[in-house]
């Protein structure tokens, strides 16, 4: 157990060995004896409590190795200790742990103490004459005892209830879980005796110790509550901003506390002005995460949310319409509107012969890619050729079909025309992009866009054009 000591003037850091079920009056002796500070001038502090000394430091939350404690030590004049009084416990310690010796217990603990810390003094300076009156006093009234005591049938001792620490050999009441001395484990093997009702004080240690863990079970759920709380507030939120300064790596600009953006996806941390740019130039309906290093390129998105927070109510329409606009060219059987300027469009099924679209209300005909409200399909061929062969504009565009200068795009059968640069086009109506001198590649990217070649134009894959003429369309 890490343990900080501080008295008026001064601070220090020591560490103690200590068992769960060690009481604090069991850690105030051991302190004593390890450090000579009285226990009256002992204040010992654990999870924000006022430590009392029935109750153990488990009680109080130490569970295992590194767990923290404060030591406060008072004056003597304030804790009311007087030298005589000092110099009476010091030596009545030293008596105690001298006649553990006398006994002949190596292996036994010292009054009232758990393990000894790390670091605590060898050898210990004792008082030689003290010692000397002391083994005096003890052979003298052993003397005294076998001269003039009567000779007297001895009685065996009842054997008290309870378990003898494996440490200090001292006899602990049944229930109790750890020696009340030394703070050492109860043997495994101990069973408490069938039919055995604990006194008055132990049914008080056994209430301590548990009104301490529901105590600390009660707080641990509080803080649990409070975590959710703040989680679930925080995703109500459409920004999270950054909880410490950082530098933006698109800008390199430093960004206070709560200035910045932290991505929910990939944790990673830019300035609001630098995301807003990334989306408002974005070219696909998702926004990557603009993470890039030597090494790695972060392949996360941005939530819709975040996208929404970010921008304003006009760049996000103008995303929106973006992404509708990418949205249409890589579906396949996707129909655009022909009345002009109009922005329907549909998916549609090879069941399905007619779109009403929802945004002019024009009854599109899908088998002859046109709208012919009120004529049937062959009234409408028939019509078409019969102004074809009477417009002059529809002679000259026959012709540039047949001359190859003009072609029909492979998705909407528009008639579209090159002017000049090289073979990459795209439709002005459905934007599908596609080969001038190979239209029967098109559509040139599939749905994953830009580089999806599984079942379009595969011009420069490997080395090869998609036609013999191209001019590079990729």
């Amino acid at each position: 157990m890490n343990v900080g000591v501080e008295d008026a003037t001064s601070s220090a850091n020591v560490t103690l060995l200590v068992h769960p079920h060690t009481t604090i009056t069991a850690l105030k002796q051991q302190v004593f004896q390890d450090y000579g500070f009285h226990p009256l001038v002992q204040r010992w502090i654990i999870g924000q409590c006022l430590c009392v000394d029935e109750r153990t430091v488990w009680s109080y939350g130490i569970r295992r190795d590194g767990d923290t404690a404060f030591l406060y030590l008072l004056s003597a004049n304030r804790a009311e200790l007087t030298r005589q009084r000092y110099d009476e416990d010091q030596a009545q310690l030293l008596l105690t742990s001298i006649a553990a010796v006398g006994d002949g217990a190596d292996e036994r603990r010292k009054y009232g103490t758990a393990p000894a810390a790390a670091g605590r003094k060898a050898n210990r300076q004792l008082d030689i004459a003290d010692i000397s009156h002391h083994l005096d006093t003890v052979q003298i009234g052993d003397v005294s005892s076998h001269q003039t005591a009567p000779a007297a049938t001895s009685l065996p001792s009842p054997v008290p209830a309870g378990w003898s620490c494996p440490k200090c050999t001292f006899i602990n009441k049944p229930t109790r879980p750890g020696c009340e001395m030394c703070s050492t484990d109860r043997p495994p093997d101990y069973v408490v005796p069938g039919g055995y009702e604990p006194d008055e004080t132990e049914l008080w240690r056994m209430q301590q110790e548990q009104e301490g863990m529901l105590q600390y079970q009660q707080t641990l759920e509080a803080e649990r509550l409070r975590n959710f709380q703040q989680l679930l507030e925080l995703e109500q939120e459409g920004l999270v901003p950054n909880q410490e300064g950082m530098e933006c790596r698109i800008c390199f600009q430093h960004v206070p506390a709560g200035q910045g953006v932290l991505l929910r996806e990939c944790l990673h941390n830019f300035c609001r002005d630098c995301l807003r740019q990334v989306i408002n130039y974005s070219e696909e309906p998702v926004v990557g995460c603009p993470y890039r290093d030597d090494s790695y390129a972060c392949s996360s998105h941005l939530q819709e949310r975040e996208i929404r927070a970010l921008v304003s109510p006009e760049e996000h329409r103008r995303f929106l319409e973006r992404s509708l606009v990418l949205a249409e060219r890589r579906t396949r059987n996707s129909f655009h509107c022909k009345t002009p300027d109009c922005r329907g469009w549909c998916i549609y099924e090879d069941s399905v012969n007619e779109f009403r679209c929802p945004i002019c209300q024009a009854l599109n005909c899908l088998l002859c890619k046109a709208i012919h409200e009120g004529r049937n399909c062959r009234q409408y061929q028939d019509d078409l050729r019969l102004r074809a062969h009477n417009d002059a504009a529809a002679r000259q565009t026959n012709d540039m079909l047949q001359q190859g200068l003009a072609m029909q795009c492979p998705t909407c059968r528009i008639v579209l025309q090159k002017k000049d640069g090289c073979d990459w086009m795209r439709c002005s109506l459905c934007h599908t992009e596609i080969c001038w001198v190979h239209p029967q590649c098109a559509p040139r990217w599939r749905t994953r866009g830009p580089g999806d070649t599984t079942g379009g134009c595969r011009c420069n894959v490997d080395g090869q054009r998609c036609h013999p003429q191209c001019q590079n369309c990729h």
